[in-house]
């Protein structure tokens, strides 16, 4: 049996399917989608803070103070709001809300590549072929272009945004270029900052656009009342203007993206750094109404000199901001509605090299998560004694996915079709991870 059907439990996945969903959690699909929702009936949205390069599990959740100093590195640890949890010392914002968290410190796979660990954890399936570290490619659309499959536009705002940069493998594959994540560059943290390409043309007012878009639209209707074809390339393209001008248009839209009007003691709660003016920008969105909201934050591939860079401002962006987010999301009553997830590709080497850096490292990562119905204040999972591989409760990118969409309220077994109409199903093999369902 093949590395690309087993997880790291070692269940294959001829074995699952013969076994099924419902055999091995005693529910049918239909019961753990209903179970998995908000009580309100309200959809869940979700912000994923993407750590690109790989953190090291080490310097966040997992740190290993009774390890040999080449292992457990040069920062101490912290007591959490938790007893008996402890965190990096670098981290003492997320410490004090880890009574609102789950840290998944058991998640791993066997892809040491960029491209592919961050294709695998990005999607929910592994490269076909291997993938070096510059490639940016997407075999299986990634969560947030599923997300925006499944649920299109809401009041004119895209349901995948992407805040930084989109993830090398962000993009939707096979599901079209119409659920591409919209890119949110610049810097939030910046006076007069803006987001390209929603603003009105000075001197065309709303009332003028929207005369526009119906006589657009009705010269449409009469040239291609017969020939509307999903493969027209007129038709693609003006599926994608009237995507633009909805954007433009929309009040919710131009709200959420007027960070200027937010309250300076709330900007300030965030950080005012890129990174944190981002994470309160991805609370504007998912605020307005979209669905999937990734927050991009690279720079975490720490060959070199880690200890050194993750004991200044680096690493104090992330713990401000991420830990902002989550207080800000649980008083405006909003956490119960939104998952948050904040991981990269992989964790770093135990060993600290010659460097002074840590290596990549898939067999042990850490993964926050917070909202949805997600259980406060739990540790799942853990690794060895020395942090080398997840021991306890482990759990495949697949079982990451499958976890992901369904508290979106998304089957993670659906068959989905390629261009080529050859069928694949979303989530091969993936099992709910059930610490995160209560």
């Amino acid at each position: 049996m093949s590395f690309h059907n087993l997880n790291c439990n070692g269940i294959g996945r001829r074995d699952f399917l013969q076994m099924g969903l419902g055999g091995m959690l005693g529910l049918g699909f239909t019961d753990l989608l209903r179970a998995s929702q908000p009580s309100d009936g309200k959809k869940v949205n979700c912000i994923l803070v993407w750590l690109d390069g790989g953190p090291s599990h080490y310097e966040t959740f997992d740190p290993k103070p009774d390890a040999p100093k080449e292992i457990r590195g040069e920062f101490g640890t912290i007591p959490t709001n938790v007893t008996g949890v402890h965190f990096c010392d670098k981290v003492p914002h997320l410490a004090k809300v880890m009574d609102k968290v789950t840290i998944v410190r058991s998640i791993c796979h066997k892809d040491p590549n960029h491209g592919g660990g961050n294709h695998y954890m990005m999607t929910g399936r592994p490269t076909p072929v291997p993938v070096n570290c510059g490639a940016f490619v997407t075999f299986h659309p990634s969560f947030g272009s599923v997300t925006s499959y499944e649920r299109g536009i809401q009041k004119g705002l895209p349901a995948y945004m992407s805040i930084g940069q989109m993830s090398r493998s962000g993009g939707p594959n096979f599901l079209g270029a119409q659920h591409a994540p919209f890119v949110i560059t610049g810097n939030p943290s910046s006076a007069g900052f803006k987001v390209r390409d929603v603003v009105l043309p000075k001197g065309i007012s709303e009332a003028r656009a929207e005369d526009r878009r119906k006589l657009r639209a009705e010269l449409d209707n009469m040239l291609r009342i017969t020939d509307r074809t999903a493969n027209d390339p007129a038709v693609n393209f003006d599926q994608f203007n009237a995507q633009a001008v909805d954007l433009v248009t929309s009040t919710e839209a131009q709200s959420a993206f007027d960070i200027d009007k937010v309250d300076a003691k709330v900007r300030d709660k965030y950080g005012r750094t890129d990174f944190g003016q981002r994470m309160l920008l991805a609370r504007r969105l998912v605020e307005v109404g979209v669905s999937f909201v990734t927050v991009y934050y690279g720079g975490w591939d720490h060959h070199v000199d880690i200890f050194k860079t993750l004991n200044g401002p680096f690493m104090t962006k992330l713990d401000q901001g991420l830990a902002a987010l989550i207080n800000d999301l649980d008083e405006r009553g909003m956490l119960d509605n939104t998952l948050v997830i904040c991981l990269g590709e992989f964790g770093r080497t135990p060993k600290v090299n010659e460097r002074v850096g840590r290596d990549h490292w898939p067999g042990a990562m850490s993964v926050l998560y917070a909202g949805a119905g997600v259980p406060r204040g739990q540790i799942v999972g853990a690794t060895d004694a020395k942090g080398y591989y997840a021991a306890e409760n482990v759990y495949s990118p697949e079982d990451f996915a499958a976890s992901l969409y369904m508290k979106l309220g998304i089957d993670p077994q659906q068959i989905m079709h390629t261009e080529t109409g050859r069928p694949i199903q979303l989530v091969d093999s993936g099992r709910r991870i059930k610490e995160l369902f209560a």
